[in-house]
């Protein structure tokens, strides 16, 4: 058994980079296999051990780098794989939350943020920031805490907004605090501490402060399902029948994108957005008209409550009769302006009333 690892700790060493790399993708791969919804117990459980497990190899990594922890003999062997179990956890739960907002962001709101998530899992492999000083884990940790926050507490509020998330940020700041008066009992050095764990988190935390106030922190736990544009939109049997004139070539448009209006006709919208369980909140329906002369005008601001705990997400809809030629996009917002998703159309209106329009259904 000892000869076996001591091959497998050789091979590491001489592989080291592969390996990371190897545990790395493990690590996203496998939460894209097993992604479940934001408010899954057994996902929320998944992630507090990860977050305890990476947080106590980094609290004893710390000391031991400062020569105040020596790992227990028996325990050398394994210690000695720690880095692989750090680079897992670290790209498994920065994957895991990239994804979540994925779902929640319209990509034109929080492209940002989104590609900053990935810039991070890519930096989380790079030689230099594995061979670095311990405070760069550190900031991971301290997103990967925020991350974890901004997600359960408007699962449990019922609701997205200013309070879900200042209550998201003193909670991870409670958490780093936790964490340096653990070290305080360890290090006299206060210098030390504030440089390598109270300043990378303070720097994350205030980054994540600016970015909720210009927009770029996603609304999870909501996400939209579907949306799209109609000319007709009827409820039957507790389902949504949507009829469009959308041909099948078409098939990178959701409806009527390509809106060709007849006198009368109405401009419906149908949106199908997830929330979870006991989850009772409002979005509003942002309608945009682009004027030839001053660009991108609102015309309408139409709330739409929506409740949570339906799989396939709740469903609703909005019309207009009052519209004008051109160019339009509907944006989907939280009260607190945090856009979920958006959709752009097209108005062209037609005086002809032949031949009858065919019209194409769909159920939702």
């Amino acid at each position: 058994m000892n000869e076996i690892k001591t091959r497998l700790l050789k091979f590491y060493e001489a592989n080291e980079a592969k390996m990371d790399i190897a545990f790395f993708l493990g690590g996203f791969f496998f939460d894209v296999l097993t992604l479940s919804d934001v408010d899954d117990l057994l996902g929320v459980a998944q992630q507090v051990v990860y977050l305890l497990t990476l947080g106590a190899i980094l609290y004893f990594d710390f000391l031991g780098t400062h020569g105040l922890f020596q790992i227990p003999k028996r325990l050398e062997r394994v210690w000695n794989y720690r880095q692989l179990i750090v680079h897992f956890l670290l790209g498994s739960l920065l994957s895991l939350y990239s994804l979540f907002f994925l779902k929640s962001a319209s990509l034109w709101s929080s492209l940002i943020f989104i590609l900053l998530l990935m810039g991070l899992m890519v930096a989380n492999e790079l030689k230099r920031v594995q061979q670095s000083e311990i405070n760069i884990k550190i900031g991971l940790y301290v997103i990967c805490v925020f991350s974890f926050f901004s997600m359960l507490v408007p699962v449990i509020l019922g609701f997205v907004g200013i309070v879900p998330f200042l209550l998201s940020i003193a909670l991870t700041g409670f958490t780093l605090y936790g964490v340096f008066a653990l070290l305080r009992r360890k290090i006299q050095d206060v210098k030390l501490l504030q440089r390598s764990l109270v300043a990378p988190g303070a720097t994350v935390l205030a980054l994540f402060f600016v970015f909720y106030f210009i927009g770029w922190i996603p609304p999870v736990p909501l996400s939209i399902q579907n949306m799209g544009i109609y000319h007709m939109i009827e409820k039957s049997e507790g389902n949504y029948i949507v009829s469009s004139e959308k041909p099948a070539w078409k098939f990178w448009h959701t409806g009527d994108q390509d809106f060709r209006a007849k006198p009368d006709d109405k401009i419906y919208f149908f949106a199908q957005i997830f929330s979870p369980a006991r989850f009772s909140d409002s979005v509003i329906l942002h309608w945009y008209y682009k004027d030839p002369r001053a660009g991108w005008q609102t015309t309408d601001r139409i709330p739409m409550n929506i409740t949570g705990g339906r799989k396939n997400g709740y469903r609703g809809f909005a019309s207009k009769q009052n519209y004008s030629e051109g160019e339009w996009r509907i944006s989907v917002e939280t009260t607190d302006g945090r856009e979920i998703g958006r959709i752009y159309f097209t108005v062209t209106k037609v005086t002809d009333i032949t031949p009858d329009r065919v019209f194409y259904k769909e159920t939702f």
